[in-house]
């Protein structure tokens, strides 16, 4: 019994390729909801658009859960609440439109190396937009599913 304790403080602390991670703030419902337990693979370091991460963040390099959203050499702006990557609408079925109505930001190019990162609840999230595009080198890993409560992470269709 003594193993399973010593699992999971070895998994909370980073020390398997598997890790658990709780969600501490609000910034990507309706996608993960603030106290969720998600499992990162910290395996995985391709980040691609539209992968839900962990990141260090910039500020106090606490674990940051967000949506990548542009990688390095893209331009990432919002344009009236629309994401728009490298010239282009972005569908993003677990983002309210309603909420994020008359938002705008950049557009930004994103460096190489770099990834940069928004919430899912757009006008409830510190993310990119505050701080800037993360380093790569600063990504734990991407999340791979939701531990706590039970299921996968919804991501929807366009």
């Amino acid at each position: 019994m003594l193993a399973v304790p010593v699992l999971i403080t070895a998994s909370v602390t980073g020390l398997l390729p598997l890790q658990i991670v709780r969600v501490n703030a609000g910034s990507m419902t309706p996608t993960l909801e603030q106290g969720d337990l998600v499992v990162v693979d910290r395996t995985d370091s391709d980040v691609h658009r539209r992968d839900v991460v962990v990141a260090e963040s910039p500020r106090d390099g606490s674990l940051l859960v967000k949506r990548a959203v542009a990688v390095g050499g893209d331009t990432v702006g919002i344009e009236d609440g629309v994401l728009v990557v490298n010239g282009g609408p972005v569908c993003e079925p677990g983002v309210d439109p309603a909420a994020i109505d008359g938002m705008y930001f950049g557009p930004v190019t994103v460096p190489e190396g770099f990834v940069f990162l928004l919430g899912d609840h757009r006008d409830g999230s510190i993310d990119s937009r505050e701080f800037g595009a993360v380093p790569l080198s600063s990504v734990v890993g991407e999340v791979e599913g939701r531990l706590f409560p039970p299921g996968g992470i919804e991501t929807g269709s366009c």
